[in-house]
């Protein structure tokens, strides 16, 4: 999920199924805001938000105000980290990878001094240990 010309939040599910997709929504994004969506049916009586919708499947990609490009921009970033990068992605870490790729977006703007970047990067560390049988079991 991406606020318009704002913050990325990241959320590893199950599958693209309404039951596991929906609860993260209502969590995540504050009743009433408005939410710009492809097609895809789980977005569909979404109670408490207005919802706007492109038509991908008809090679809609705005309409109006209504657009995915700043999700699809997010996407992006996180395919060429796994082609470019990575090249795979564990399941068990899966959240781990995108947490890191959400850490960037959010802090990544040039306005943003790089020393506070790593010092806010370095601060989310504290108190946090990730061991080798942690990374391996499985």
């Amino acid at each position: 999920m991406k606020e318009r010309d704002g913050r990325v939040v990241a959320k590893a599910v199950n599958s693209s199924k309404a039951k596991d997709i929906r609860p993260i929504i209502n969590k995540t994004v504050a009743k009433g805001s408005t939410l710009c969506t492809d097609d895809f049916p789980i977005y569909n009586f979404l109670p408490g938000y207005q919802h706007k919708v492109v038509n991908h499947s008809a090679k809609q990609f705005v309409d109006g105000m209504a657009h995915t490009n700043g999700i699809e921009s997010v996407w992006a970033v996180v395919k060429r980290g796994f082609y470019g990068i990575y090249h795979s992605f564990s399941i068990k870490h899966l959240q781990r990878y995108l947490n890191e790729f959400v850490f960037r977006l959010n802090s990544g703007h040039v306005t943003i001094h790089t020393l506070d970047r790593i010092g806010a990067m370095l601060g989310m560390c504290v108190g946090k240990r990730l061991t080798w049988k942690d990374c391996v079991a499985g």
